[in-house]
């Protein structure tokens, strides 16, 4: 349940969906996610503490990356139940079939906006 819960906050919904796309730095994330480095590192570290992300070191640099394949589907089932409330997709539409490319996060901001309000 504390997995769900932290999944419903849109940033945090935001940063597992395009972590779903590959390892980023904290400043790639928010870029991508469209929030500042120091509120998505707090999110991340909440993420970490419910093992749900992992960091990797790529030199000097921090990736962060997906536990497993088990968050890709609460992510994607979340979002797919978030636009499904929010009338926002076809009923039996996944979220994962309208984009595929992570920088297109247009269906991931109605969906997560949708969840929060």
């Amino acid at each position: 349940m504390a997995t769900l819960k932290l999944l419903a906050d849109p940033t945090r919904l935001r940063v597992v969906w395009t972590l779903l796309h590959g390892r980023h730095a904290v400043n790639d994330l928010a870029e991508h996610v469209g929030a500042n480095p120091a509120a998505v590192s707090q999110h991340l570290a909440k993420l970490r503490l419910a093992k749900l992300v992992r960091t990797e070191r790529q030199g000097t640099r921090v990736l962060y990356a997906l536990v497993n394949d088990h968050i890709e589907r609460l992510a994607t089932e979340a979002l797919f139940n978030s636009q499904h409330i929010a009338g926002t997709a076809h009923p039996h539409q996944r979220p994962d079939s309208q984009h595929s490319h992570p920088h297109s996060h247009a269906h991931v901001d109605d969906a997560a906006d949708g969840a929060a309000g």
